[in-house]
């Protein structure tokens, strides 16, 4: 009985964690699909962040976005269900005590899941969230030069990305203490 209470603690800190990125995710774009015209920009820090409505029919940062409908359509409705069902057996293997692997799987999966729904509802990914230096800028005395945009981005990407550079700390962490202890 407590191998089972636990295993459904760790199922529900998933969809607590997962719930949370996916409702973040689609408040925040439907609010740029409802309140912006396509292509529409409204500054949020002057020279460096602004709100953007973007369609993004490929991954994250626009990867793939060029490459054959034919292609693409198939290749992003499938990766998705392939990627939670991965996740949903890393958790399942995962430590009752591993509760930082929890949450970054969590952010992982709740960020594949708020791009799916966009990918099933409209064909594309909203992204919204554009970086970027002005043509010139010297940051801490060092010069660089412009102009330098990061691709545009929203709240599900953000989430995937920190819960795999999560993940990928735990690896190395583990990696150098199984070195440490040989």
């Amino acid at each position: 009985m407590r191998w089972s209470l636990k295993l459904k603690i760790r199922f529900l800190l998933l969809a607590t964690i997962s719930g949370f990125i996916i409702a973040l995710d689609q408040l925040t774009k439907m609010y740029i699909h409802t309140q912006f015209r396509l292509g529409e920009s409204r500054n949020v820090i002057a020279g460096l962040f602004d709100l953007t409505y973007i369609r993004n029919p490929g991954a994250a940062f626009g990867i793939f976005s060029t490459a054959h409908a034919g292609f693409r359509g198939p290749f992003f409705m499938m990766i998705p269900v392939i990627a939670v069902c991965f996740i949903l057996y890393v958790l399942w293997k995962t430590p009752d005590s591993d509760r930082l692997q929890t949450f970054a799987l969590s952010l992982v999966f709740g960020g594949a899941i708020g791009n799916y729904i966009d990918r099933i509802r409209f064909g594309y990914v909203i992204d919204f969230l554009l970086f970027y230096y002005p043509k010139d800028v010297t940051i801490l005395g060092r010069h660089y030069r412009g102009p330098l945009e990061w691709p545009a981005f929203n709240v599900a990407d953000s989430a995937i990305v920190c819960g795999i550079t999560i993940l990928l700390a735990l690896i190395s962490l583990k990696k150098e203490v199984k070195k440490a202890s040989s």
